[in-house]
């Protein structure tokens, strides 16, 4: 993943070295490295590969392996599914998630600031859109004024 920023003691950054592999067409084989398989085809081999999750995929079905799993990938297929936050802060909060959650897909700048609120912390941007100017998404707004992952408390109760 060309276009790939992760979020490091919070401070958002461009990862040209990342490892993994995505992999979509699973009748092209499987590249060697580390990879990030669709759900079905992970749970048919669940050893040493990350995960990703489509919208209609159920987080809940991760459950036995949520402390094994080296990386979790959520899917958005299309910049207008939202499914994929709902999923993040689900994993993040129900079942604990505390690895690495990446956000997959058509992955836009305006989304950023959001995605990370629900719990993600590392971003594969589109591919033809800039990584540089997609950096400037991930600073999103100074004050969070509902509860999200990042800070559970309403800024209410933070005064």
């Amino acid at each position: 993943m060309n276009n790939l920023l992760r979020l490091q003691e919070g401070v958002a950054r461009f990862d040209a070295d990342d490892p993994w592999t995505l992999v979509r067409d699973l009748d092209a084989g499987r590249p060697a490295g580390p990879v990030i398989l669709p759900l079905a085809c992970w749970l048919q081999d669940p050893q040493r590969h990350g995960v990703w999750l489509g919208p209609d995929d159920e987080v809940e079905s991760l459950k036995p392996w949520i402390g094994q799993l080296p990386l979790i990938a959520l899917d958005f297929p299309s910049f207008r599914d939202g499914r994929g936050y709902s999923q993040a802060y689900l994993l993040r909060t129900r079942l604990g998630w505390t690895g690495e959650l990446r956000a997959i897909g058509d992955v836009l700048r305006d989304q950023l600031s959001h995605m990370r609120q629900c719990g993600f912390d590392s971003f594969a941007v589109r591919e033809d859109k800039s990584a540089e100017d997609a950096l400037k998404g991930l600073a999103g707004m100074s004050v969070l004024y509902g509860r999200s992952v990042i800070e559970p408390r309403p800024l209410f109760r933070r005064r």
